[in-house]
């Protein structure tokens, strides 16, 4: 879909279900009342049996500690206050991750002719399009996007994967590692330090890559026999293998004081913020406690987290199906508590 797209979608969702949306209402807090719950807004108080958090998980960058050994003189920014390519000081740039995020503004800084290193950690790689159709029809035709929260061993590792290496354009170009090595951006391992004054990176880019890559194979397999099984063999076309990402001869350091990188993109993920959430359901690492969007305190409820219930959950494709659990278990606590 379009951006246009988008915005139409939204809008007539809006106009359709007519929702009683209190807009320019911010949440400030919501603290239990032992028989529901008192949530402070910017426009007064509102009491509830029920509160469902449907805030997302993106609400905040996720920097890592590293952030705090950078010297001063490099200017460091977030997906979040980044704009374009000329709000960063001219020379080389260093973007730190290779999720979606961080391969799409490696591209478009580097296109405005500045020097860029990517930091290259643990990665999903996807083809844009696979015969004939996007990844994403794919996804949902073969069932992956419905697999289920309860069906994974690891959830908890799951839940952190990164988001695929997919870039939105109407040409529907692929944007990986060797798409980005071909026009000029230099690759480079995992950072892991900073020492005297110079940045340390991995030395395990081959065996980054060599995973990406079996577990891009593995999916595409998936496809290709949910395509044999459903009698699309010959409607799909022939099925594709693509080209392992090139190890490039990378560095493993770079001087940060030398003035070759002058400011830094620190595309590390997001996380979620429950500042406001006076509610303990917090696990140490500052994650919900819930089993499929049941969380951890009655009548509170939880839509829109990665792999909430499905692969798809977070994903607007993922939100119907995720919320109809949801709120039947919702209506359930509401009528064996009335």
């Amino acid at each position: 879909m379009t951006m246009n797209e988008v915005a139409g979608f939204v809008s007539q969702y809006a106009e359709r279900t007519a929702a009683p949306v209190r807009a320019q209402t911010g949440v400030t807090s919501v603290r239990s009342t032992g028989d529901g719950y008192q949530v402070t807004t910017t426009s007064g108080e509102i009491t509830c049996r029920c509160v469902v958090l449907a805030t997302g998980a993106c609400n905040l960058p996720s920097v890592p500690a590293i952030r705090e050994a950078v010297p001063d003189t490099i200017e460091c920014f977030t997906p979040m206050d980044y704009r374009r390519p000329d709000q960063l000081p001219e020379g080389g740039v260093l973007v730190v991750g290779a999720s979606a995020t961080g391969v799409q503004l490696a591209e478009e800084i580097h296109r405005s002719g500045r020097p860029v290193t990517l930091a290259v950690g643990e990665h999903v790689r996807l083809p844009r399009m696979y015969r004939g159709q996007d990844v994403l029809w794919w996804m949902g035709a073969s069932g992956v996007w419905d697999e289920r929260y309860d069906e994974i061993d690891d959830l908890n590792r799951v839940r952190g994967l990164p988001s695929p290496q997919l870039v939105g354009k109407p040409e529907h170009t692929t944007l990986d590692l060797n798409v980005l090595g071909e026009i000029g951006v230099q690759l480079v391992g995992r950072w892991s330090a900073v020492r005297d004054g110079r940045a340390l990176f991995s030395g395990g880019l081959r065996n980054q890559f060599t995973l990406a890559d079996l577990k891009m194979n593995r999916l595409l397999d998936t496809f290709d026999e949910w395509a044999r099984k459903n009698g699309r063999d010959e409607d799909a076309g022939r099925p594709e293998r693509f080209e392992p990402t090139r190890v490039p001869e990378s560095k493993l350091d770079l001087d940060l004081k030398s003035g070759e990188i002058r400011s830094i993109l620190w595309a590390t993920g997001f996380r979620p913020d429950y500042s406001w959430l006076h509610v303990p359901v917090l696990d140490r690492k500052g994650r919900l406690r819930h089993d499929g969007g049941v969380v951890d305190a009655p009548g509170l409820y939880a839509l829109g987290l990665p792999f909430l219930r499905r692969r798809k959950s977070s994903f607007i494709c993922g939100a119907e199906d995720d919320a109809r659990d949801v709120i039947g278990h919702l209506a359930a606590y509401l009528g064996s508590s009335s």
